[in-house]
């Protein structure tokens, strides 16, 4: 497949990484020289060197031959004439754009037509890290959670702790201790290395357990695997940017919110905007206003500020004041990794990582409706469409057990219309399941495309 990539930015150069480790054609549009010499010594990719919205540029870059542009410089206004020039001069098929602006997200599909903005798909990071956030605070104690088929079915990660039922038991024992409900795991870490669930898999504390279950039995599924925490009732907010506005508004009617903003002005704004929240000036790693502010009795603080550097700290101190759980912004993978393991913070979360996901579901090959990148983009999951029948597909007609999935792959659920079937062994996969998979080794993904690739007899 080629791809254009416009921005060498933190996303556009994750992305850029992803596919080309994946045999596709990628160039990479930006107008640093420097970046764009780096990035084509390290990476089998085209660089070409202009501004993302010139005719000129794209056409360098083979935006004529492409089949998807991917527009994620910095500016929406760049992207989005990006989209323009490539649909008007190139009639690339498929246009990418990211737009941070609520401004312009708020209109939709009124802007973002081919008679307004040629934009087929909207990517917003902000609106991604918000929805991951609330889905995190939705489940006290989770790592992670992924939605599948319209929430339907989710993918939640957890640590296991000692005193868990399950915890030192077989996974078989799983039915036995929740008869009436039904779940699977997808995945454990221990240690950091991944481990392929069996039915003769212990897990042990401390374990990341990667379970799928339907919505109404996530809460069942974690009580076996640690004690439950209690609901959130009081939050703290660092950064009253785009993130931290969008998240309070998501928030204010059903827990009390506080957001600590430094720009005067801009608490001033978001302070009108915002209905029930309270509004604060000043310092997050101010350690006066954090104990003026109750911080030990806080049950989350979101570190939500665009300097990875300001919410390490401020996240850090809010933990050592006694905040229950924190959460951080933080975009570079080694300083997530080492905040994380040494339990200085909770949770981190990344914003390119979220939008790669995103991306990653208009890229894949085959019917895949949904992709999230997890494990700093080693594993992922996906969401895929059966298609065809026997003589036509490798799946449809056939038993998971029969399957022949790449090394590292697992089948957890699948969603045949309104129903949600965990998938054991001897499920018979039918035309038009949505199948949720596990992938512990990202660089399979291209065998498993072509097992959700139809003969092209099928008709």
């Amino acid at each position: 497949m080629k791809i254009v990539i416009l921005g060498a930015g933190r996303v556009g150069t994750s992305l850029a990484t992803n596919l080309a480790s994946e045999a596709n054609d990628i160039t990479l549009v930006d107008i640093d020289t420097a970046r764009l010499r780096e990035l084509q010594d390290r990476l089998d990719i085209s660089t070409v060197e202009g501004f993302a919205a010139h005719p000129d540029a794209l056409e360098r870059a083979g935006t004529a031959d492409a089949d998807i542009l991917i527009a994620v410089t910095d500016s929406d206004e760049t992207n989005m004439i990006a989209c323009q020039v490539a649909y008007t001069l190139f009639n690339t098929p498929i246009k990418i754009a990211r737009v941070r602006s609520p401004e312009y997200m708020s209109y939709g599909e009124r802007l973002f037509n081919n008679e307004g903005i040629p934009v087929n798909v909207l990517i917003s990071p902000e609106q991604l890290v918000t929805d991951d956030v609330t889905h995190l605070l939705e489940y006290p104690g989770a790592l992670q959670v992924l939605d599948f088929a319209d929430g339907r079915v989710r993918l939640v990660a957890v640590r296991a702790y000692y005193g868990g039922p399950l915890v030192g038991h077989e996974l078989r024992t799983l039915r036995e201790h929740m008869p009436k409900t039904d779940a699977r795991v997808a995945a454990i870490y221990r240690h950091g290395r991944a481990i392929i669930p069996e039915g003769h898999t212990v897990i042990e504390a401390d374990d990341e357990v990667f379970f799928i279950a339907a919505r109404e039995d996530i809460r069942g599924v974690m009580a076996e695997l640690r004690r439950l925490d209690k609901s959130y009732k009081r939050m703290i907010i660092a950064g009253g940017g785009n993130i931290g506005k969008r998240l309070a508004q998501a928030l204010e009617n059903r827990l009390q919110v506080k957001i600590i903003e430094a720009n005067p002005k801009r608490a001033r704004q978001i302070a009108q905007e915002l209905h029930n929240s309270i509004v604060l000036s000043g310092d997050a790693a101010d350690q006066e206003l954090l104990l003026e502010e109750n911080i030990e009795n806080t049950d989350v603080f979101c570190a939500l500020t665009n300097d990875d550097e300001a919410n390490i700290l401020s996240a850090m101190l809010a933990k050592r004041l006694g905040a229950r759980k924190v959460l951080s912004i933080i975009n570079r993978p080694a300083y997530a990794d080492l905040v994380e393991e040494r339990g200085m913070i909770d949770i981190a979360i990344s914003p390119q990582q979220a939008t790669i996901g995103s991306l990653l579901t208009h890229v894949r090959k085959g019917d895949v409706v949904n992709v999230h990148s997890l494990r700093r983009g080693a594993a992922e999951a996906i969401e895929a469409v059966a298609h065809g029948d026997r003589s036509s597909s490798k799946v449809v007609g056939r038993a998971v057990e029969e399957i022949p999935l790449p090394k590292g792959t697992t089948i957890g659920a699948i969603v045949r219309g309104e129903e949600v079937i965990m998938a054991h062994h001897d499920i018979v996969i039918e035309p038009e399941d949505h199948i949720i998979l596990f992938l512990v080794d990202k660089r399979r993904i291209a065998e498993v495309e072509k097992l959700f690739q139809v003969s092209a007899l099928f008709f």
